[in-house]
């Protein structure tokens, strides 16, 4: 085996950073909501601070969770998924498998975040995932299929672009087109490591500290490591249904 971190192990750690930042968010958040938060902060910044003092544990937990720890999932999945867009035998089993996940899915993270079966102004993160992939797949169809100088092939990658943030903001997926030009970029910088990792948190720089997640990511020793193809796919929809009954069950929605 060789030095370094492998794939499984990168994903572990995306998924304990992404269930995290969503216990902060399904659970902490609404804690915070019912406390009067948002009073607090409509009434000025002194009734804010006593407010942050009788909730210093609950306030602070948040915080950790959410803008520390939880910015770092999304950023190793991109990494990923361009990993594994290079490296699967069959791109279009693959985005059927991220296209089923992303229909299964729904109803859980609609239940989680917003309470409800079905929430139109915003999609679960496996959408973002399938359309990055698509502009990769497209990407690599101008490659290999147009016989031109790789200039005037420039047009071709730039309306591919363009179709897929266009598609990812109407959709009004999570992170929507930030998350396709986070994705392109890695794919684009994917044969030199320093280069695409530079990039990448060039990407992420608007949402401190998800550039660190890049950090693990420079450790990637390129091999596969435990077989969890699904594990992920399982565990996005199943935590988010999960975190929907402990919220409702501690009378939180």
């Amino acid at each position: 085996m060789k030095k370094g971190i492998n794939g499984s192990t990168l994903k572990i750690i995306a998924l304990v950073t992404m269930l995290t930042d969503h216990i902060g968010a399904v659970v902490l958040e609404r804690m915070l909501l019912q406390r009067g938060y948002l009073e607090a902060v409509w009434r000025g910044q002194e009734f804010y601070q006593a407010f942050y003092r009788e909730n210093f544990i609950l306030t602070t937990a948040y915080f950790i969770m959410r803008n520390i720890i939880g910015r770092w999932g999304f950023p190793i999945f991109c990494f990923l998924l361009v990993e594994g867009f290079c490296h699967t035998r069959s791109v279009w089993k693959y985005a059927l498998r991220l296209g089923l996940f992303a229909l299964i899915s729904e109803v859980p993270f609609d239940l989680a975040f917003f309470g409800t079966f079905f929430y139109r102004q915003y999609q679960n993160i496996f959408f973002t995932l399938l359309i990055g992939l698509l502009v990769m797949i497209l990407f690599r169809c101008i490659q290999e299929k147009v016989r031109a100088h790789v200039l005037l092939k420039l047009p071709l990658y730039g309306l591919a672009f363009l179709a897929g943030a266009a598609l990812a903001d109407f959709l009004c997926t999570d992170y929507g087109s930030k998350g396709i030009v986070a994705i392109v970029v890695l794919y684009v910088f994917r044969n030199i490591r320093w280069l695409q990792l530079l990039a990448g948190a060039a990407a992420f720089c608007w949402e401190f500290p998800a550039p660190l997640a890049f950090i693990p990511v420079w450790f990637y020793n390129g091999e596969r490591g435990l077989k969890m193809k699904y594990f992920f796919y399982i565990f996005y929809p199943a935590h988010l249904f999960l975190l929907y009954l402990a919220a409702y069950f501690c009378g939180l929605l």
